[in-house]
């Protein structure tokens, strides 16, 4: 299973867009981001719930892990808000004549892991008997309604952060060909396991004009939906873009996931790559992530606050005026 192409998913959003606002009535006043963004938002009250869900096939072999992962993937939207997570259902479809119960016990136990990091709390979910295994979160999380971290919004002069490094789809296709073993895959595990809380708090810190988590439709995708009828172009270094190990050698043999060419097709008039730019590097930045990074639009004199953290960032392009395109270039002069 793979996600829903950006192009067929932009259809069926638009085509309901307008009748769901419509038939919201009195209600529409409480709903602050309605679908289009990383996740929605509603005020009950006083109180902006944020809220989304999400729902992944197995990356890797051990159940407890893929827990982990699909946990830490479901929450990445919320982050993406500057929201924080607060309570979660679980989403299974379980294979039970292929799987024995043992497995869903422990990809529950791994999600359970993640979702104390989280400091929010599992309080109920939904099973049924599939043909074949998914599993991933519901949440509901609390947002402050003045600080949204929006997809949209990025300024000329903004520099482009990444917080995570990329190419998780290329890694876990060679583990699903048998090219590499679990042992290959550690550091992509560790990221995919790794919350978007602190990199959601720095965003907000640094005062993000825009932000979005990537996921399936791979960075450029998601560098793309920043910039939907705006004036604003992305000029992206590929060369500062941060890759796992292995990843570019895996392109070379051929172990891009058919997503990542799904992706670069819908983004072929969307995109200008310059000659430099290789196939394999194309494809890379097209890669779809699970629990990917931030992407995050920030002025250039708020980087301090992302080097002042320690944590890990890299500043992979700017903002500029222009007509909501993207142009890649091997190698470009971000700071000034």
């Amino acid at each position: 299973m793979s996600k829903m192409g950006p192009a067929d998913l932009e259809d069926v959003i638009d085509s309901i867009r307008a009748e769901a606002r419509e038939t919201s009535g009195a209600r529409a006043d409480a709903v602050l981001v309605w679908s289009g963004d990383d996740a929605g938002v509603y005020m009950i009250g006083d109180t902006a719930v944020v809220e989304t869900v999400d729902f992944i096939t197995p990356l890797v072999n051990d159940p407890f892990t893929f827990g982990e992962i699909s946990a830490a993937n479901s929450f990445s939207d919320i982050y993406a808000m500057g929201g924080r997570p607060v309570a979660a259902l679980a989403i299974a479809a379980f294979p039970s004549c292929t799987y024995k119960t043992e497995v869903l016990k422990a990809i529950l136990q791994g999600a359970l892991k993640t979702i104390k990091r989280a400091g929010a709390v599992l309080i109920g979910g939904h099973s049924l008997d599939d043909t074949e295994l998914k599993f991933g979160l519901s949440v509901t999380g609390t947002i402050d309604k003045d600080r949204i971290l929006r997809v949209g919004g990025a300024k000329e002069g903004d520099i482009i952060i990444l917080t995570k490094p990329i190419g998780i789809g290329v890694l876990t296709n060679a583990l699903k060909r048998s090219t590499f073993g679990d042992e290959h895959i550690a550091e992509a595990v560790k990221w995919m396991t790794t919350l978007n809380a602190e990199a959601s708090a720095l965003a907000l810190k640094a005062g993000a004009s825009a932000c979005t988590d990537v996921t399936g439709f791979g960075l450029l995708g998601h560098a793309h939906n920043m910039l939907r009828n705006s004036q604003i172009d992305y000029i992206i270094s590929s060369d500062d873009v941060p890759l796992l190990d292995n990843v570019t050698d895996l392109a070379e043999e051929g172990m891009c996931p058919s997503g990542a060419y799904q992706n670069l097709k819908y983004l072929s008039d969307k995109v200008g790559f310059s000659g430099a730019v290789n196939m394999q590097q194309r494809l890379i930045m097209a890669d779809p992530q699970t629990s990917g990074g931030l992407l995050v639009a920030v002025k250039e004199e708020n980087i301090e606050v992302f080097r002042a953290s320690g944590a890990f960032y890299a500043v992979i392009g700017k903002a500029v005026k222009g007509s909501g395109r993207i142009a890649v270039e091997k190698k470009i002069n971000i700071l000034k």
